[in-house]
């Protein structure tokens, strides 16, 4: 009889101190309910379940919990069960000094960070379906420790897709998934110091955590001078010590330029010859409005040329997805730096984003959204046209994130003045490398991170703290 109520039931951690079993029992509960391991409404396993557990008579368990209820620790109640009661909250005293100091600041009402997607337009209902038509099919061996390189079946929709949306050469063997385009820029920089490259080049504009990765494998990072047709890729012949160099060439981050064809090909040219690698970020390359597709910079030499994409702008950077697409000599370098089995990338997401891709849900989500980003651009052009005529904006052509130049000097101010309205801005200079020179100011103004609900408010608070 024991051993069928040990089916039932929850589990409940106590440890019973003592010799006397009803009074350490009664002990232990008062003490997880009082230090909060046992939080308001947690239901308690029934006294016989219980009982079974820790091999106790099950009266005992029934006196200990009756005499918790008395005492207001527990509530019982007919179909309920036994449940942990509410208690006052114990006050806490008011921060002071470096406390205070630390303490997070209110969270803003309104959000125009750049570098996330509109995460309310997350298709939860297709992405279900794809999960359940994924799980119908999938063998038993993919609940197992997986290939590193991933899941066979999202590495071959995956090349199909990037060679038919963004000409990139792509074989499912070439591919690799990682969990997030650091987790890829980890594998690479372990790789590049393996080969003993003391440097990698990077865009004076960019994201410090990118340049923080590589400095923490042991990489320099010099920084390739910018203007208004990309990063001078004709530098990289000057850095002796540069084995690679990490670009943003489809839409630059933050500055919104397309890598001018020009130094696309210098930067081929430099790879070639000198035997270093381009790490291509094209974070967001499917996004694009008046303008031609921008190929992939990977199309030009598979074989210099490292591709990474995510589906982190694409659908959420919740899924962890994204993917690598290697020259053939590094396939088995990366795999090696991943490990002897995939640790990182769930094997049922990779399988529901397989099914996804491969039944066109993924294309008519992209084009949906395409669609809705653009809806916004045209919005925050109209509405800084007639309430901030004097503001300048550019890379717009493309992309979640427009650039607004504000006068010299104004974009401390500005960004102030938008805290005070409950706005989360960033400004240029956060994205600036250490190594560059001083800039214009301006402000980088995520324009796909609200929700519907919350864009025209957020436009609104963004038009009055300008200039």
């Amino acid at each position: 009889m024991a051993d069928s109520w040990a089916a039932f039931g929850s589990d409940l951690h106590l440890e019973l101190r003592g010799s006397r079993v009803r009074s350490g029992l009664t002990d232990a509960l008062r003490e997880a309910v009082r230090t909060g391991r046992l939080a308001h409404g947690t239901r308690l396993p029934s006294s016989r379940s219980l009982a079974v557990d820790l091999g106790i008579a099950r009266n005992t368990v029934a006196d200990a919990y009756a005499e918790l209820v008395a005492e207001g620790w527990l509530t019982a109640r007919q179909g309920s069960g036994t449940r942990v009661a509410r208690r006052a909250a114990v006050p806490k005293k008011p921060a002071t000094g470096v406390a205070a100091a630390r303490a997070p600041a209110a969270r803003p009402a309104y959000s125009l960070l750049p570098g996330g997607p509109d995460l309310a337009s997350f298709p939860r209902a297709e992405w279900l379906k794809a999960a359940r038509r994924a799980l119908t099919v999938a063998p038993h061996e993919a609940f197992g420790y997986g290939d590193p390189r991933g899941r066979v079946e999202l590495r071959t929709v995956l090349a199909e897709y990037l060679a038919r949306a963004r000409g990139v050469y792509a074989t499912p063997e070439r591919v690799v998934i990682c969990s997030g385009f650091l987790h890829g820029l980890m594998l690479l920089a372990k790789v590049l110091r393996a080969r003993r490259v003391r440097e990698v080049a990077v865009e004076s504009y960019g994201l410090d955590v990118h340049w923080n990765v590589l400095a923490d494998a042991g990489l320099r990072t010099p920084a390739l001078t910018f203007d208004e047709q990309g990063a001078e890729t004709g530098g990289l012949a000057a850095l002796r010590g540069a084995g690679a160099v990490l670009l943003t060439p489809a839409h630059q981050f933050p500055r919104g330029v397309a890598l001018h064809p020009d130094r696309r090909a210098a930067a081929v040219d430099w790879a070639r010859g000198a035997g270093g690698l381009i790490l291509e970020d094209d974070y967001d390359g499917e996004f694009r409005y008046d303008r031609q597709p921008v190929g992939a910079l990977q199309g030009l030499d598979p074989e210099r040329v490292v591709y990474l994409g995510t589906a982190s702008k694409s659908l959420a950077p919740g899924l962890r997805l994204a993917w690598m697409v290697l020259p053939e000599e590094l396939v088995g370098e990366v795999a090696e730096a991943k490990g002897g089995i995939d640790w990182v990338s769930s094997t049922l997401e990779q399988l529901t984003l397989a099914e996804f891709i491969g039944s066109g849900a993924y294309d008519r989500h992209v084009r949906g959204m395409r669609l809705r980003y653009r809806r916004r651009r045209d919005e925050l052009v109209r509405a800084l046209a007639e309430r901030a005529p004097d503001i300048h904006v550019s890379g717009i052509a493309a992309g979640l994130h427009a650039v607004l130049e504000l006068p010299p000097g104004s974009e401390q101010s500005v960004i102030q003045a938008a805290a005070w309205q409950g706005l989360a801005v960033e400004g240029i200079s956060r994205f600036r490398h250490k190594d560059a020179p001083p800039g214009r100011d301006a402000l980088v103004v995520g324009y796909g991170t609200p929700a519907d609900s919350g864009w025209a408010g957020a436009l609104d608070a963004l038009c009055r703290v300008l200039p």
